[in-house]
């Protein structure tokens, strides 16, 4: 996922934890100023959807979409929405 998501700008850090126990392979997307987004169950084949969403995520100016379907199949993945 790394080598996807650095031509776009995002940086990926690895983490020992980020309490999704029950969820493993947890993702998060967070900026300064924009709403933060918590995913569990994440597998390979959700690869093209946090492409995706990281594109959208990066053109929004707060973070917000007015449509959750810009998730994806991510929407069903969402763990938790923080805020900016």
């Amino acid at each position: 996922m790394r080598n996807r998501l650095q031509p776009l700008g995002v940086t990926v850090r690895e983490t020992d934890c980020m309490s999704g126990c029950t969820r493993p392979a947890t993702l998060a997307f967070r900026a300064p100023g924009k709403t933060a987004y918590l995913f569990g169950d994440i597998t390979e084949d959700d690869l093209p959807g946090i492409e995706t969403f990281a594109r959208h995520y990066l053109a929004s100016a707060d973070g917000t979409f007015p449509d959750a379907r810009v998730l994806g199949g991510l929407r069903l993945k969402a763990i938790a929405r923080i805020p900016g």
